[in-house]
């Protein structure tokens, strides 16, 4: 699997059919966190984004190769949150790009077009311009108050749906989702559901991505999808 997301081409026909996307936590030890993600991936996790907010990103480069090649190994795509010079320097298949980082044309100069630009998005207008930049998809949350972003208000199930109405592009529901509540997120429009401690914080990760895997196709089958 090492060069299956090779080409633009291939990475987006990838992302077209994510369900589950794992975004990982601070909490885990580095040394366990590409178990975590194999586990994960093996379990069902379509994509994996590395998050590991104010850490530099020169002393993330280990774990990030770690963690793209277990991703990889399991035919996940394999995301860096905020910085582009490491997914450029670990080769990532793309970047997440929060509303206070840098725009999303500047970004796609930097990596290219054959790399995968993703954009947190928390109202309507953010969503339509996040398409109108160029985005291969929108993240549209938080569903629920989640510590993850602490202090940011939920934008409840809403927001994924006008979000899924406006993008034009995959639309990934996030914040505080987890068994209980993501087929909810699927129902009310989204493509794809993104998750952190409901696997990074469970006892087994393959299981609780299985666990999460079904219910996210259960839901996309019985057809309350709005697209």
């Amino acid at each position: 699997m090492a060069d299956a997301f090779s080409t633009g081409w291939a990475r987006r026909a990838r992302l077209a059919a994510v369900r589950l996307y794992l975004v990982t936590d601070d909490a885990t030890p580095a040394g366990r966190l590409p178990s975590v993600v194999r586990a994960a991936v093996a379990g069902g996790v379509d994509a994996v984004q590395l998050r590991r907010k104010g850490v530099p990103w020169p002393e993330l480069v280990p774990l990030a190769r770690a963690c793209r090649r277990a991703a990889h190994e399991g035919g996940a795509l394999f995301f860096v949150n905020d910085h582009v010079e490491l997914a450029l320097e670990v080769d990532a298949d793309g970047v997440h790009l929060g509303q206070e980082d840098q725009p999303l044309a500047a970004a796609r100069a930097r990596v290219g077009a054959a790399r995968l630009l993703g954009a947190s998005t928390h109202a309507a207008v953010q969503a339509a311009a996040a398409v109108a930049g160029g985005a291969d998809y929108v993240a549209a949350g938080p569903v629920h108050a989640t510590p993850t972003k602490a202090g940011r208000p939920a934008v409840g199930l809403g927001y994924v749906t006008a979000a899924a109405a406006i993008a034009t592009c995959p639309v990934v529901a996030i914040g505080g989702l987890d068994l209980g509540n993501a087929a909810a997120a699927i129902g009310a429009g989204a493509d794809a559901v993104a998750v952190v401690r409901a696997i990074c914080a469970a006892p087994d990760p393959g299981a609780a991505a299985a666990n999460l895997r079904r219910e996210l196709l259960a839901a996309a089958a019985t057809g309350v999808a709005t697209r």
